[in-house]
């Protein structure tokens, strides 16, 4: 997969840049939906079959996935590569942006919000732990709960919170 120029923002535009790709990046990241159908039932936007498919196979050649072999009866399952867990950083600046500059419900929100709170460090150790679960990497200690369970309390909270209508 060759880009058009050799500019690097436009590299990774063309694997990154379509409506759909960080979506399905975020959905695999946060949503811990590896496969198919996880993906395309679990999406909020509605993600065609046919265009799920492209993206995942584009998503693959582009080294930022790994598509496990579907043995008999299973089905095959997606993993980030190295690469493909570097995008956390884009993903949430994109994040962050929209959370600045786009309307959203408190509870959608409140993923990003906490993301931001929690600052550059919080990232990391999301990579850390999303190496552990896609390449298989050693785990890292932690002093109480790790960081996706740190995350899924508050994106908790905050759906309590709106549902109670305290928003």
């Amino acid at each position: 997969m060759e880009p058009r120029s050799g500019c690097p923002v436009n590299a990774a535009v063309e694997v990154l840049g379509d409506r759909w790709s960080l979506l399905v990046l975020r959905d695999i990241m946060f949503g811990d939906r590896r496969y198919f159908r996880g993906l395309l039932t679990g999406s909020a936007e509605g993600i065609a079959s046919n265009i799920l498919a492209d993206r995942l196979v584009r998503l693959v050649e582009a080294g930022i996935l790994t598509r496990g072999t579907a043995v008999r009866g299973q089905r095959a399952r997606y993993s980030l590569t190295e690469a493909g867990i570097r995008t956390l950083p884009v993903i949430h600046a994109l994040g962050d942006w929209g959370l600045d500059w786009r309307p959203g419900s408190d509870e959608l929100r409140a993923r990003q919000q906490f993301l931001r709170d929690q600052g550059p460090a919080f990232l990391e150790e999301l990579m850390d732990e999303l190496r552990v679960r896609h390449l298989g990497a050693p785990a890292k200690p932690h002093d109480g709960p790790g960081p996706f369970e740190r995350l899924e309390a508050a994106c908790a909270a905050a759906a309590g919170r709106e549902e109670a209508g305290g928003g």
